[in-house]
């Protein structure tokens, strides 16, 4: 291959000195720092005054609907009035022995039980009852009904009927069933039933004036262009400030939105004439109350919040650029320093020892500097420290392969505690596998004191005798003596592990785990026995050369490999530790670890 002359790269900042490069570093990163700050503040500020006018309508909307369930219940408690009424039940029920004069003297008791409640509820227009027995009465004396209207004909009427003695709320119309009267009106409508309840007798009807519930949403303030409106359970329009020009198809209203919408919930519709916030309520009776405000309206602030975060970030800008300067002259001399010791070596003086500062990147290269003038040993001890680094790398590779073994067995521990509705022990064991994972992934040294590793295997322990409450039980026999002692990390799970999926998982009887360490001859000693199935020397054999997924009953990949947790050791304490097995078939297993006594 042919090598031709190279073509010099292109400096990303074409400036003559470093301490220019870096100014001009420092400053485009300042800006663009501070211009994406700014930006994220100020639409998190805008999303947090946004919430807050959300809230604002939803609470205002909360209180209108509050106020119309309590108007309707009114009506409501008027229509048991009359339920209740023992005039009332009487003239309406199937009683043919009323002479005409005895009639009159009920239908004026009636009428003026009416008049009263009308006197003192000027909302309502009318009150009247219709029988099932053709008998009518209303809050006036004389009463002419439409000959052109049937009252069993109206939707109102019809809609009683079927509900069957609960109240009904119509939507607005005109009332037409007296002669000469049309009035806008919104019906509450009510079959009356015998006194058992069973008998269906006549229909109560309340005419209320629809002026009522427009002035409570036309008093609702809502910023100048916000506005209150209602939809019945079919998304007709109850009361809207501009119902004639949506009737009219001159304005439009996201009605399909609002019926969609739950109960308490807001949606935000972007316009040519701003963003709007829709909050929906449902009444009990079918209305759905939906208050709109502009967002534009309600944050009066947001141009505030746009100059004040412009001037904060224009004074940060000015004091880090006058701080980069700074800095960038700081980081700069250590490099000319550097430079002109350079200049000595290159006349011969191999003297020189640079000085380091900090343990940057410029005091990185001071070593690296005072590491190619100093004397070859210091090379060879640095390549073997470089050696010794990387063998513990393989060695902290080996553990992080071991670690997820335990975290899949004991979360499915936890989803078959779950599935059996044990909540207590789903928490309990939850907290014991935050423990275990919390020491699992914690960056502590590889060598802990022996007492952590032991509050780590009761852990474990605890988790899987939940688990297997009718197969496991477990013995500590830990001497005091070695607590204050350390050993490697997560050391005696793995053959915790393998005891209870090799051995007791599938004994027929209750199996038993026992757990000893002691002292001997200056060493630590661990023993891990069971009392499982045990195994065959051809077994144990092939379990000292098997892969991880091969160690796990029916190779699912659960089990750990024992030459693996061997190596492990080995390669932290040397050829002289490591495990020794012994098993027997029917009887069970012992597995022993030997590991130095340290202090």
């Amino acid at each position: 291959m042919f090598f031709g002359h190279r073509r010099p790269l292109l400096p990303l900042f074409p400036l003559k000195s470093i301490q220019s490069s870096i100014s001009f570093a420092f400053s485009c990163l300042i800006l663009v720092t501070i211009a994406v700050t700014s930006f994220i503040s100020y639409r998190l500020s805008v999303e947090a005054v946004e919430q807050n006018a959300t809230g604002y309508v939803e609470e205002i909307i909360k209180q209108v609907n509050s106020n119309i369930q309590s108007y309707v219940d009114n009506m409501e408690n008027i229509s048991l009035l009359a339920m209740t009424n023992k005039d009332v039940k009487y003239y309406i029920a199937d009683n043919s022995f009323i002479s005409a004069e005895e009639r009159r003297v009920y239908e004026k008791r009636i009428s003026d039980l009416f008049q009263a409640i009308l006197y003192t509820r000027k909302d309502i227009a009318s009150i009247m009852v219709f029988g099932y027995n053709d008998r009518f009465v209303s809050d006036r004396r004389i009463t002419s009904l439409n000959p052109n209207v049937r009252p069993e004909d109206t939707p109102w009427f019809k809609a009683a009927k079927e509900a069957k003695g609960r109240s009904v709320i119509s939507a607005p119309h005109v009332q037409n069933i007296i002669k000469n009267e049309y009035r806008w009106v919104v019906s509450l409508s009510r079959e009356l039933r015998s006194t058992d309840g069973i008998m269906p007798e006549g229909v109560f009807l309340v005419d209320l004036n629809m002026s009522v519930i427009n002035d409570m949403a036309r008093q609702i303030n809502l910023g100048n262009k916000g506005y209150v409106f209602i939809v019945d359970d079919a998304g007709d329009i109850v009361y809207h400030p501009q119902q004639q020009l949506i009737y009219s198809g001159l304005r439009t209203e996201m009605i399909d939105e609002v019926n969609a919408a739950a109960s308490g919930t807001s949606f935000t519709v972007g316009g040519q004439d701003g963003k709007r916030i829709y909050s929906v309520q449902d009444t009990s009776f079918g209305w759905k109350i939906v208050g709109v405000a502009y967002t534009d309206e309600l944050m009066a602030n947001k141009s505030a919040i746009r100059k004040s975060i412009f001037y904060y970030a224009l004074f940060g800008l000015v004091v880090a650029l006058v701080l980069s300067v700074l800095l960038s002259h700081q980081l700069s001399r250590p490099i000319k320093n550097l430079q002109k010791d350079m200049k000595l070596v290159e006349k011969g003086n191999f003297d020189i020892k640079t000085p380091i500062g900090q343990m940057n990147e410029i005091g990185q290269l001071g070593r690296t500097f005072n590491m190619m003038v100093g004397q070859i040993k210091n090379l060879m001890e640095d390549a073997i420290l470089t050696q010794e680094q990387k063998r513990k790398s393989e060695l902290q590779l080996l553990q992080s392969q071991i670690n997820p073994h335990f975290l899949y067995n004991t979360l499915d521990s936890i989803i078959w505690m779950a599935e059996q509705k044990k909540h207590e022990e789903v928490v309990l064991m939850t907290s014991a596998l935050a423990k275990l994972f919390r020491a699992s992934i914690s960056k502590e040294k590889e060598i802990v004191p022996i007492r952590v590793e032991i509050e780590h295997i009761k852990n474990y322990l605890i988790i899987q005798q939940m688990r297997y409450n009718s197969q496991l039980d477990y013995k500590l026999d830990i001497s005091p003596n070695i607590l204050p002692y350390r050993s490697l990390k997560i050391l005696l799970q793995p053959f915790v592990e393998n005891a209870i999926y090799h051995g007791i998982r599938n004994k027929p009887e209750k199996g038993l785990i026992t757990i000893r360490g002691f002292e001997l001859d200056g060493s630590i000693v661990f023993e891990v026995e069971d009392d499982g199935l045990g195994m065959s020397e051809e077994r144990l054999a092939a379990l000292w050369n098997a892969s991880e997924s091969e160690a796990s009953p029916g190779g699912s990949g659960r089990g750990i490999g024992i030459s693996n947790v061997n190596e492990r050791i080995k390669l932290f304490f040397g050829e002289a530790y490591g495990i020794t097995i012994r098993s027997e078939l029917e009887v069970g297993t012992c597995v022993t670890i030997t590991i130095p006594r340290i202090e």
